[in-house]
């Protein structure tokens, strides 16, 4: 016998029947129907949110607030000097170019440039913000920076 798609069946107890409860006290789940007696959970219907406690104080709203969150946080998408050298010596790399190429995401305030790796070619880099570490790998591979947006 042959293996093909058309002679393929499930093993022996694979499908089952659906267990049919409140179907009578002879079939072991009539009356309550497996729900135990009486409450809130027994009820159709029921359901209860994330960390609900049943009325008592829930733990998230028990335990104090902490911190600040600034609502004017800007998030720069970040990039080291090294993932530069994929582009062509003498190009211009700006955000759009970056995102392009999909070595930054779409939603950040601004392009943060960091020194991390060496850069082996002469690129002009625009961006909103250099650490100084980046500049002189920048310049020193015999390219410019500029801040954009400043």
């Amino acid at each position: 016998m042959t293996l093909s798609l058309n002679s393929l069946r499930r093993p022996r107890g694979a499908k089952r029947e659906g267990k049919r409860v409140g179907r009578g006290p002879g079939s072991g789940w009539g009356k309550t129907a497996g729900r135990g007696s009486k409450g809130q959970k027994s009820r159709s219907g029921y359901a209860h949110r994330a960390g609900f406690e049943g009325g008592q104080m829930p733990l998230y709203r028990r335990l104090p607030k902490r911190g600040f969150k600034n609502i004017f946080r800007k998030d720069y998408a970040e990039i080291n000097v090294q993932r530069l050298n994929r582009f062509e010596a003498g190009s211009i790399i700006t955000p759009e170019a970056l995102k392009e190429q999909k070595l930054i995401g779409r939603n950040c305030a601004g392009l943060r440039v960091l020194g991390n790796g060496k850069l082996d070619r002469a690129l002009t880099v625009k961006a909103h913000h250099f650490t100084k570490g980046a500049q002189e790998k920048i310049t020193g591979a015999g390219g410019s920076f500029e801040v954009i947006g400043a």
